[in-house]
């Protein structure tokens, strides 16, 4: 059903994403990301490491790193695909927001809505480095 493939929309090194590899009917369960959770207060040793960018936030008190395809669907605001924490399986479940052609990327907003338009973490950081410059 998916596949990784290059995405010209990552600017990552490795330049991945996750593609469909067969059409994906709307609400279709297309991934279940096994995670490993962890206590907040250890995020600290994380945040020291490139796997900081990859982390979910898991509850109110934890952490977790996604396995599986998880860390590979890259974003958009506009996203056909969204994800659910699945506490019951320890997984992030991903879902097709609308219906995905085959061949066509698999997206998601990684601000947890799918019409969230808030600024992303990681893009914060550049613009505060920017606008001091």
């Amino acid at each position: 059903m998916i596949e990784i493939k290059t995405s010209s929309l990552s600017d990552g090194e490795f330049n991945r994403g996750v593609f469909a590899t067969r059409n994906i009917a709307k609400g279709e369960l297309i991934h279940e990301a096994p995670v490993i959770p962890y206590p907040n207060e250890q995020h600290v040793h994380i945040e020291k490491t490139l796997l900081a960018d990859y982390m979910f936030e898991y509850g109110a008190n934890h952490t977790a790193l996604l396995l599986g395809y998880g860390m590979l669907f890259n974003h958009s605001y506009t996203p056909n695909a969204y994800y659910d924490l699945n506490f019951d399986n320890h997984t992030v479940d991903f879902f097709a927001y609308t219906d995905i052609l085959a061949g066509e990327e698999i997206l998601i907003n990684y601000n947890g809505e799918v019409d969230c338009d808030d600024p992303l973490w990681f893009n914060e950081n550049k613009e505060e480095a920017s606008s001091e410059s």
